[in-house]
């Protein structure tokens, strides 16, 4: 791992194993992009790869050469208004109007390891010898600023990660209107840009589409990264797939309003940016002040999109993840939602939590409705303190007789919102994010705390850490119901007002950060009516998330599937739930809801005493599972092998595995969502194992070595026919588990 220097020709060189990626100062100051890939070998000068060309229309920087022109340049961080007719990484607004910018190279900074980024959620390093970090600093003499760029790459990864920071060291305040955390400059468009689309209960499908000559983008504008897009884009030649070929991701470590484009010029080059939405955002820099973008996370991977989904989850799991529950095995857990809603009481609660003990579930969840006089999701958010008539000894009685089963106790917040009908809205209603002097939008009958604002987040903060403090409560299921409509913080002047998307993140940062370290044993789980802020950011401080409010068990398999993209299954939030499904009205058997659940942090939600017997030695059977499984599902590495959206499974099958760290063990799992009729033969090609071991396979008599299961494939043959004189269990929504073991 290095990154060189050769300061004659202006050449700055990352590279690991795996990896280069090559900048050079251009000859106007600026710095240009000259090779992302494959690592190749170090040399002086990398000039020749800069392309310039005779072009008769486009603006030049200097008179009389044709050949140099910021428009059909690639460069590492453009602006708008120096010749470069495409969209910008950034803009600043002067004084007098002006967006006219350059900043021009002053000089560097390598140091080993790499810093955190203030008030913002970042990929860490444990020791300075896994990454190295070069700051670029650049100087825009006329407004007397300074820009720099940060680049961190790893060791043994093909990762390189990017932020910028402004600073304005001028007498004249400036205007920040766009600052994107990566521009990337590809010298060809050849590529199929696949990004995770959806809405609420579909979150992260698959979508995979080919570039074109223009713009092609995602976005969140709703002041978090959403259910319709997830602040992730990745480009992938046409001919790449799961196994192989050429695979760059973009990650946005960041949980509000993000942009993430793809541009095709004219002459068939590709810029690539990514950050923090434009729109709404206006950030005044005083002199002597700064601006940090949140960081992009950039992978390559020849390997294809299991390569590059392999190095996010990796990345993602030990150096985002953090704190006490990130390596440890995640407890099993029930939650009462789907099986009580707000309908409950003490008793009610207690005999759900009698029969999970006794199945061998570990952790008990209180969901909605234990607070305030709240009995549906008209009133109370914002009054954090127990219902007695649901509770007559609070929290800390249902917590202490539940811990007096052997379960640990976990309970539901959603610290972000207020209710019209609480008493902290009648006390502040100038706490709510809204204008003053219009109606305000009502999303689930609540609306939006201000936490652009310390000492909302404060107020919050203290009632939250009252409870956590008085309590046996060792998880927080962490909710956020609505996006944000009413942008405006009363009180506040216009000045502040195109800082409010921003701040209101960083809040929730804040209050992440203070009660994560206030509580370190406690484990977080993040939730956003379900998918709806799933991000690196919020990994940074809670390791598992809520992947979806549906919890059908073949919904689930495609939305795990798409997630898997780019999150750890050691993140992925998953339940058992009831049937009839409650958002699909599916039946779906009992062991295929739990063979998806496996594949996640794994947990029920539904009345375990309205199982017969048969169901609850069932459960049994899979919390046993699951418990002899976790450590190796958690930690090991993750193949998709069978697609729910493309090909010719698509809305059919889909299938996944995960191989241990030492290769001698696998878990296969196949999901049937359609039945086929007099199927043809089937092989399902296997990935990981180890080729000269032999393995057996616990649905058949024979063992194979892991070269035949890779290259030959497995048979499922027997469950394709469509038969009913198929020794395998046939029909709709079924899945199949396949155990693989080393001999």
């Amino acid at each position: 791992m290095a990154i060189t220097i050769h300061e004659n020709t202006g050449i700055f060189h990352l590279h690991n194993s795996l990896i280069s990626y090559i900048i050079k100062t251009m000859p106007n100051g600026q710095m240009g992009q000259l090779y992302y890939g494959p690592a190749i070998r170090d040399r002086e000068d990398f000039s020749h790869l800069m392309e310039r060309g005779h072009r008769d229309m486009a603006p030049c920087i200097f008179d009389g050469d044709t050949t140099f022109s910021l428009e059909h340049l690639k460069q590492e961080y453009p602006v708008f208004g120096t010749g470069d007719m495409r969209y910008p990484a950034y803009e600043i607004r002067r004084e007098n109007g002006s967006c006219i910018t350059s900043f021009l190279y002053k000089g560097y900074q390598i140091y080993q390891g790499k810093k955190e980024l203030p008030g913002l959620p970042a990929v860490y390093v444990e020791s300075e010898t896994e990454a190295v970090t070069l700051e670029l600093h650049l100087e825009d003499p006329v407004i007397r600023s300074s820009l720099t760029l940060v680049y961190t790459i790893f060791e043994a990864l093909p990762v390189i990660i990017r932020s910028a920071r402004f600073q304005n060291q001028g007498e004249e305040d400036w205007e920040l209107t766009r600052a994107m955390s990566i521009c990337l400059d590809l010298p060809d468009s050849d590529y199929d840009m696949v990004d995770l689309a959806g809405a609420s209960l579909r979150e992260r499908y698959v979508d995979t589409h080919p570039i074109h000559q223009g713009v092609q983008s995602i976005h969140s504008m709703r002041g978090h990264s959403s259910h319709q897009f997830n602040p992730f884009l990745a480009l992938k030649r046409r001919d790449a797939g799961e196994r192989a070929g050429e695979v760059i991701g973009i990650s946005l470590v960041y949980s509000g309003n993000f942009l993430a484009q793809a541009e095709m010029d004219t002459m068939g080059t590709l810029r690539v940016m990514a950050g923090i939405h434009p729109q709404g955002f206006l950030w005044r820099v005083k002199r002597g002040e700064s601006f940090v973008t949140p960081e992009a996370v950039m992978v390559y991977s020849r390997q294809g999109l299991n390569g590059m989904s392999q190095v996010y989850h990796k990345l993602y799991r030990t150096r985002l993840a953090r704190g006490y529950w990130r390596d440890r095995e995640r407890p099993i857990l029930i939650n009462n939602w789907e099986a009580t809603y707000m309908d409950f009481d003490e008793e009610k609660i207690c005999s759900i939590a009698r029969k999970a003990a006794e199945l061998g579930i570990e952790l008990f969840v209180l969901d909605d409705g234990w607070f305030g006089e709240r009995d549906d999701d008209t009133s109370s958010l914002g009054d954090w303190q127990p219902n007695p008539r649901k509770l007559p000894r609070g929290i800390r009685g249902i917590a202490e007789k539940v811990t007096a089963m052997g379960m640990a106790f976990g309970l539901w917040f959603e610290p972000e919102m207020v209710s019209r009908q609480s008493r902290l809205y009648e006390a502040h209603p100038d706490w709510v994010l809204g204008s003053t002097d219009r109606p305000i939008c009502a999303g689930r009958h609540q609306y939006v705390l201000d936490f652009s604002k310390d000492e909302v987040v404060d107020y919050i903060g203290d009632q939250m850490e009252a409870i956590l403090g008085s309590s046996p409560i060792s998880y927080v299921k962490w909710d956020m119901n609505r996006s944000i409509s009413d942008l405006f913080s009363a009180g506040r002047d216009r000045e502040h007002q195109g800082t409010v998307y921003h701040r209101q993140i960083l809040g929730i940062y804040k209050l992440y950060d203070r009660l994560t370290k206030a509580f370190p044993k406690v484990l977080f789980e993040s939730c956003a009516s379900g998918g709806g802020r799933f991000d690196p950011g919020i990994l940074y401080y809670a390791p598992q998330g809520w992947a979806s409010d549906d919890t059908d068990g073949a919904e689930r398999v495609k939305i795990q599937y798409g997630t898997s993209y780019v999150y750890p299954i050691s993140s992925i939030g998953s339940h058992v739930s009831a049937v009839p499904n409650h958002q699909t009205f599916r039946r779906t058997p009992l062991s295929s809801r739990a063979a998806c659940a496996y594949f996640g942090t794994f947990g029920y939600e539904l009345d375990l005493n309205l199982l017969t017997e048969e169901e609850q030695e069932e459960v049994k059977e899979q919390i046993r599972f699951m418990k002899e499984h976790r450590k190796f599902l958690h930690s090991g590495t993750f193949y998709r092998l069978r697609s729910p959206f493309e090909g010719k499974t698509a809305g059919k099958e889909a299938a996944w595995m995960v191989v241990s760290q030492d290769r001698r063990r696998a878990l296969v799992a196949v999901f049937r969502l359609l039945q086929p009729v007099n199927a043809g033969y089937d092989r399902l090609k296997l990935e990981g194992l180890c080729p000269e071991l032999e393995y057996r396979i616990c649905d058949r008599d024979y063992t194979c070595f892991g070269d035949e299961l890779m290259e030959a494939g497995l048979i499922l043959s027997d469950w394709a026919n469509g038969v009913r004189t198929s020794p395998v269990v046939q029909g709709d929504f079924r899945a199949r588990l396949i155990e693989i073991d080393s001999l």
